[in-house]
């Protein structure tokens, strides 16, 4: 394609998103870069796939990707259509129906997903510092600001099981907005919560209080939000040997000099493990794309396309710590990444 005619591309492109974004109150000037938001765990695979995009589409502009957790992504996602929203969702947990339902009202109501990977919800240690082998009940009796409806008041890891350290809690993680601390809530907390015959029951009688006592993390200075600022995390943990972070496993790969996994059920946070579910806190994780930004943002498109040349096993986002999906669940995905069917609401139930 000649310079001229990928600037005459690039240029209808860009007025029918403005049309579009007008259209819908989205407004704002038309833009001819692809942006995407969201979790800070997919953040690192997105910018290498954008830097490969880049490399491989010259007189395209690099995508611009903007790590804000989640579900502040998903929200931002939602807002409408048009040149000042985002056009792609990243995500570490999978959409809601409830999101969706809000980006439908908005007028986002045509969402393509895809899976492009796993994760694994990593805990850890400074190398040579504390270990254990945890469970979701030790984390969940640990981490609740209710545990099973009573007072928090266990102050070591000793406090929550005899066979534990007594050493003081403190754990760095995620903040609410984060994929990561949803993924915490729902493999981790929730059953570790549910292993108490009176919490399963309560699920039935009361879902709202099951919720907060089984999901509420404690607020007194034992569990530390560090934002979404999972490099952050390494470095708290790399200086003190007595505490654990709580991050994407690829965060955990790229410091191995530095940290130590700890095991979850007695399996250790591995690239195995978790491509094969035993780890209990494997996860998938997405890309949501607005199918009418597919065309007017100039190579939206082929930097999809781009994620499913990256994913594979053997691909160059394996050297990062990314975790490939099993091969039915990626091929099933690339046909996704090509043909963008939209996502619905029976879908998520």
């Amino acid at each position: 394609m000649t310079s001229l005619a990928r600037l005459s591309l690039a240029a209808l492109a860009a007025a029918s998103l403005a049309a579009c974004g007008s259209s819908t109150g989205g407004g704002g000037d038309a833009r001819d870069s692809i942006r995407a938001v969201g979790s800070s765990t997919v953040y690192p695979f997105a910018k290498m796939v954008a830097e490969s995009y880049a490399k491989s589409h010259a007189g395209m502009k690099s995508p611009i990707i903007e790590s804000t957790g989640t579900g502040a992504g998903i929200e931002l996602f939602c807002k409408g259509i048009g040149a000042n929203t985002p056009d792609i969702a990243n995500a570490s947990r999978r959409i809601k129906a409830s999101e969706l339902e809000t980006c439908a009202a908005n007028g986002v109501k045509d969402v393509v997903e895809i899976q492009v990977g796993l994760d694994g919800l990593a805990f850890a240690s400074a190398k040579g510092g504390i270990r254990m082998n945890l469970t979701p009940e030790i984390v969940y009796r640990a981490l609740a600001a209710r545990p099973y409806g009573k007072e928090q008041t266990a102050k070591t890891w000793r406090d929550v099981d005899p066979s534990l350290p007594a050493k003081p809690i403190l754990v760095y993680g995620p903040p609410s907005t984060s994929g990561t601390r949803d993924a915490l809530k729902e493999l981790v907390l929730t059953k570790g919560c549910d292993a108490d015959p009176a919490m399963k029951a309560l699920k039935d009688s009361n879902k709202d209080e099951h919720d907060k006592l089984c999901t509420e993390v404690r607020s007194d200075g034992l569990y530390v939000d560090q934002g979404e600022q999972d490099n952050l995390i390494v470095q708290k943990i790399e200086g003190n040997r007595d505490a654990v972070g709580l991050f994407g496993y690829s965060y955990l790969e790229e410091n191995a000099d530095k940290l130590q996994g700890l095991a979850m059920n007695g399996v250790a946070p591995t690239y195995a493990t978790i491509s094969d579910f035993s780890y209990p806190g494997a996860r998938p994780l997405y890309i949501y794309v607005k199918k009418s930004h597919l065309d007017a943002i100039p190579g939206l498109r082929e930097f999809v396309a781009e994620w499913a040349k990256a994913w594979g096993k053997d691909g160059p986002l394996a050297a990062a710590g990314f975790i490939s999906a099993p091969a039915d669940i990626a091929a099933v995905n690339a046909k996704a990444a090509s043909e963008f069917p939209t996502l619905t609401a029976a879908s998520l139930k």
